[in-house]
């Protein structure tokens, strides 16, 4: 994980599980909408802010701390 993006996670990453969605914008649009209408959470704001994929060019990953 590039230092940026670390920098962009609201909190530290400590010994908390994290759930990472990577694919184009459509799609990680689509599955954080998907966890919210099944209630899996309670609110989107719950992901970290959307940001390309540093490993995979024309993707992008948004990260959800439990």
């Amino acid at each position: 994980m590039s230092t940026e993006f670390n920098e962009r996670l609201p909190e530290p990453l400590g010994h908390q599980a994290q759930i990472w969605i990577v694919g184009t914008r459509e799609q990680v649009n689509h599955v954080i909408s998907e966890m919210y209408v099944r209630q899996m959470i309670t609110d989107r704001s719950q992901f970290s802010p959307m940001v390309p994929a540093p490993f995979s060019p024309g993707k992008y990953m948004s990260v959800l701390l439990r």
